[in-house]
């Protein structure tokens, strides 16, 4: 600061009226001369106050604000980070639970479908044989039916031929013989 005042206290020494000459470069008159020392002094007088200092506060606090946001910045910008892998791993998590779920039902339904195909097979064993009991026992009525009517004919024919030409105590053994040869032969 004095070597500021030392340099002020000489420029006002040239500026001084005694070493003005008329019309020359250090005259009042010269308005650029005039401007010069306003400056300077101006420039003093903001030394001499302690502008600079505050300023340079200022300028500290506003550099001290700009270094806390941007800290404050930079963790938002780690939370931001944490969050997207959180929320990365949480994707993951899903997906690999869907895909588990996925091939759980696909085997559930594998299973189900072997069972389905076991009962369908079982059923149509189940029909087979039914229908096979069926056939049997329309098979077995068929014969009965054909065995009841051969016997209907030959009871028929014996009666004829008994009638025509046999007498009534011959006639009666030929049917009891014919009636147990047939009873025998069906059974």
């Amino acid at each position: 600061m004095r070597n500021s005042f030392v340099i002020a206290c000489g420029l006002a020494a040239l500026a001084s009226p005694a070493l003005a000459a008329e019309g020359g470069m250090f005259s009042l008159n010269n308005p650029l001369f005039v401007v010069s020392i306003s400056f300077i002094a101006f420039v003093l007088l903001v030394v001499y106050l302690g502008v600079h200092k505050i300023v340079a506060k200022m300028l500290d606090a506003r550099a001290k604000g700009i270094r806390d946001e941007i800290d404050e910045a930079r963790k938002l910008q780690e939370e931001a980070k944490q969050v997207l892998a959180d929320f990365e791993r949480k994707r993951k998590e899903v997906a690999e639970h869907s895909e588990a779920v996925v091939a759980q039902a696909k085997a559930d339904a594998e299973i189900v479908a072997e069972q389905a195909k076991a009962d369908l097979k079982d059923t149509i064993a189940r029909r087979l044989a039914a229908a096979e009991d069926q056939i049997k026992s329309a098979k077995d009525a068929a014969v009965r039916e054909v065995k009841d009517k051969a016997v209907a004919v030959a009871v028929a024919a014996a009666s004829d031929v008994i009638s025509k030409g046999m007498a009534a105590k011959d006639a009666n053994a030929l049917i009891d013989a014919a009636i147990k040869d047939v009873g025998s032969k069906l059974h």
